[in-house]
């Protein structure tokens, strides 16, 4: 019974430490984007679809800069 007295304390403060960390994550923007970067790996990188790419091999077919 004796335990209790500490272990219970203890328990509501890592608990409260955990809740802390969860809500300082959601507010930093942690959990925003979950499934971008899963789809980002399957994309090409030479697709001309993509704005901006054709610029970029110009500059470096006509020798940059």
């Amino acid at each position: 019974m004796d335990a209790l007295y500490l272990l219970i304390p203890i328990a509501v403060v890592v608990m409260i430490v955990v809740v802390v960390a969860f809500i300082y994550t959601v507010k930093s923007g942690q959990y925003d984007d979950l499934e971008g970067p899963a789809h980002r790996i399957l994309m090409d990188d030479d697709d001309p679809r993509i704005p901006g790419h054709k610029e970029k091999q110009d500059k470096k077919i006509s020798g940059s800069d």
